[in-house]
């Protein structure tokens, strides 16, 4: 709310693989014992550089790179990138993104405290250096609702600090700081504004499950919504407003099952279909930066395909597509004056890349390489497999298979352990491209399987309402089904098998070994709930306008009927069933899954005297920021799973002392950890 399996080497063939260069033998690894070991600092350290961008009027760079080990943002003269200058000097956590003001002077970012993702906004005069606190306020979460390409120097944003539940809004002046109260967002998911950020549109959910949208006239709320949806076509949501305020795009489910691309004509309401496709939902669109107007659009079925409106796009797209060769492009950044883009290349098994493109000179830029110590690294593909559930229902998937493992005929030519590698949301994807664990897990000989089980977002509201009230039912008999499918086509064999995951993803680690015991050989849960009734009472009060929703599509803890379906699904009242070995990170400071739920499930399985591992970052919140913190708790699943499942292990070494990990529990049941945290 995005590991390893292992043929046990000899310290000495370890240590010649640590010392040779990757080049050197990965092009001879016949077997996964034979391919060399990828050093989980080269996958979970800091990127060199990432998430460049432009000013909008060209003249700059910026990207996230490291100061002093801790991720900030840099600038550089966009003719001059040799001449970069760390602009942010974060020292206590990485600053998570940023992005530019309209008048190209100050880069913008957010940053929270240790994990509370109580977010505050920042600005930097890129000139003077200096650093601005545009909403000092504490507990409060803000949002950037409107940004303009006429009005640069302000910004819309929405604010909780009068109630946590409701993010007002305000209009904020970059050069004074001044925030002016626009609207009270009472009762409101959001609003939505045009390109000289007037308020045009308001959301407020309903009790059908879905939502109401209501026009603003003379800046206030009309008291009757325009448009209504129920929980099935909840999906259904505005995309924006061209910039003469005249077209507003929708991504729209009502007349069908996936989300359609619509553009809507403001003045007479005449709505037109753009783009539909039956396999998956639309609303990826590119967009013209001057006008607005969309030029192209995504359908991300199994790989992501661009459909384009505009033949001079896709001219641009089909050179690139030329010049840089197998894999996806994407477009992270373009000028105002749409002169100059920040393109990349995702191939999957080849490290990714990033471009400065001059589209009147036709001219491609090196700008950086994020992980250049991964560019002779045995990188694997990800294979897209569709799997039938045993309703008939088909899983989108993703197989990412060890090297000296074929995959031909929808069949692997020889079994290896597997780890189920469980996506978060739930209402979330998984997708195709570069994926750090599936290399790591990989590499270390072990199938990986990321299975778009029922409830997953993108392949429509049917595929999406499948998973209404089905946590530790459908849901998780669709990861079944998924595992029975791996042993089927020959991928892996039913003692051999793990599950793991993040947020849901945990959740589903720890019902898999509470609802189907025997099923998985162990578990890693990573933030994930363990007591379905004590998360919806604890969630961060700013969720309040989706909190009908997570009710109709988990269980209503104010009925009766609702309370027996989430205890029914809360894996905490099954611990008494768990049988294989178990491994539990948590975030201290984690406002989404609090640490009760990793505390409780640990300690009812202490009361039954049931081995466990649990380790805490008192600095952490929902996931592992931290580079410290995620290789040592990824060294520390290593072990754990090499014990598990047989794979191979790079030493915990000194991972654990360098990171923020308290071992609450069960050092002993992981090799090496024990040791790992004497003094």
């Amino acid at each position: 709310m995005n590991l390893s399996r292992t043929v046990r080497l000899p310290l000495l063939t370890l240590a010649l693989a640590a010392a040779l260069p990757l080049a050197s033998l990965a092009a001879t690894a016949a077997t996964p014992a034979d391919t060399p070991l990828i050093p989980r600092a080269a996958l979970f350290g800091n990127p060199v550089k990432s998430g460049a961008q432009l000013s909008p009027d060209g003249k700059w760079l910026s990207w996230m790179a490291p100061v002093a080990g801790v991720m900030n943002v840099w600038v550089a003269p966009s003719d001059k990138p040799q001449e970069a200058r760390a602009l942010t000097d974060s020292k206590d956590r990485p600053i998570p993104t940023h992005f530019w003001s309209g008048n190209g002077e100050q880069v913008l970012f957010v940053k929270d405290q240790a994990g509370d993702e109580n977010f505050r906004l920042y600005g930097v005069d890129v000139a003077t250096g200096k650093q601005r606190d545009y909403t000092p306020f504490d507990k409060v979460r803000v949002r950037v609702v409107g940004r303009s390409r006429v009005r640069l120097d302000e910004l819309l944003v929405g604010i909780n600090n009068r109630d946590p539940r409701w993010h007002d809004v305000y209009l904020l002046n970059l050069r004074s700081g001044e925030l002016k109260l626009v609207l009270q967002g009472d009762g409101y998911a959001g609003f939505l504004a045009d390109d000289s950020l007037t308020l045009r549109l308001a959301q407020r959910p309903n009790a059908a499950g879905g939502s109401d949208f209501f026009k603003l006239a003379d800046g206030k709320v009309e008291d009757k919504p325009f448009l209504s949806t129920a929980l099935e076509d909840s999906a259904t949501s505005p995309l924006g407003y061209t910039a003469d305020g005249k077209t507003l795009y929708w991504m729209d489910s009502r007349e069908s099952d996936t989300t359609t691309v619509i553009a809507e004509d403001v003045a007479s309401g005449k709505r037109s279909v753009l783009a539909r496709d039956a396999r998956a939902d639309l609303g990826d669109t590119l967009r013209d930066p001057v006008t607005g107007v969309v030029q192209a659009y995504a359908v991300n079925y199994l790989q992501t395909e661009w459909k384009f409106i505009d033949r001079g796009l896709q001219a641009d797209f089909d050179w690139l597509k030329k010049q840089l060769g197998e894999g996806e492009i994407f477009v992270a950044s373009r000028t105002q004056a749409d002169d100059k883009w920040i393109v990349g290349i995702d191939p999957v098994s080849r490290v990714a890349a990033t471009y400065l493109y001059d589209r009147k000179a036709r001219k491609l830029e090196p700008l950086y390489v994020s992980r250049p110590e991964l560019k002779d690294a045995p990188l694997v593909g990800m294979h897209g497999v569709e799997i039938k559930a045993r309703d008939g229902l088909t899983l989108p998937s993703y197989l990412t298979l060890p090297r000296g493992v074929t995959w031909q005929g929808g069949k692997a030519d020889k079994a290896v352990p597997l780890v189920l590698f469980v996506h978060g949301g739930p209402w979330a994807r998984d997708e195709h491209g570069y994926n750090g664990y599936h290399q790591w897990l990989a590499n270390r000989g072990y199938a990986v399987l990321a299975v778009n089980f029922r409830a997953s977002t993108g392949f429509g509201k049917k595929f999406l309402n499948a998973g209404n009230l089905q946590w530790g039912l459908s849901m998780h008999d669709d990861l079944i089904d998924a595992v029975d499918w791996a042993v089927k086509q020959g991928v892996t064999t039913p003692d051999k098998v793990a599950i793991m995951g993040g947020s849901y993803g945990g959740y589903a680690a720890l019902a898999g070994v509470t609802f189907t015991p025997t099923k998985f050989a162990c578990a890693v849960d990573i933030v994930g709930p363990s007591n379905l009734e004590t998360l919806l009472s604890t969630i961060p009060p700013y969720w309040e306008a989706g909190k009908k929703q997570m009710y109709s599509r988990m269980g209503d803890p104010t009925t009766d009927a609702g309370k027996a379906v989430l205890r029914a699904a809360s894996p905490l009242y099954k611990a008494d069933r768990i049988v294989r070995p178990l491994l539990i990170g948590q975030g201290a400071n984690d406002p989404r899954v609090k640490q009760a739920e990793s505390d409780q499930i640990v300690q009812a399985m202490q009361a039954k005297k049931i081995p466990v591992s649990y380790v805490l970052f008192p600095d952490e919140g929902h996931g592992f920021a931290r580079p410290e913190n995620r290789i040592a708790f990824n060294a520390v699943t290593e072990a754990f799973l090499g014990q598990c499942l047989g794979g191979r292990v790079e030493p915990v070494g000194d991972t654990v002392k360098r990171s923020s990990a308290k071992v609450v529990a069960g050092a002993e049941h992981v090799p090496g950890l024990a040791e790992a945290v004497k003094p």
